[in-house]
């Protein structure tokens, strides 16, 4: 018998240093440490998503804005600019390019993208 649907077990990251990846994830959305070798790092975060930072070798990182990418938008609450500064705090750098101002983007550790937004979806 099929499946009716599949769910989404995590997500995961390529990168060259797996422990420093997920550390910033689990400062920048809280939850909790999985586990932590060498080759990957996992972190459960506080809304149950689960993400893995896996090592590549020779990673290259994704150049923002013309790389094809998943990325996470991020629910910034009441203010974006407090929360953008608490991301770079925790060690994401803001990208140069800047398409809409609902919205910053920012480069984590690894130089994936991600958005933080005040512009949430709510059903």
């Amino acid at each position: 018998m099929s499946p009716t649907h599949l769910d989404v077990a995590g997500t995961s990251l390529d990168c060259a240093e797996p422990a420093e990846l997920a550390r910033f994830y689990l400062a920048l959305l809280g939850g909790e440490l999985l586990w932590e070798n060498p080759e990957s790092s996992g972190i459960r975060t506080h809304a149950g998503m689960n993400i893995v930072a896996q090592k590549v070798a020779n990673y290259i990182a994704p150049v923002w804005p013309s790389t094809s990418i998943v990325h996470f938008d991020l629910n910034a609450g009441g203010s974006l600019v407090e929360s953008v500064a608490y991301a770079v705090e925790c060690g994401a750098t803001e990208a140069a390019e800047q398409p809409d101002p609902r919205w910053r983007v920012l480069l984590d550790p690894a130089g994936h993208p991600f958005c933080i937004t005040t512009e949430v979806y709510d059903g």
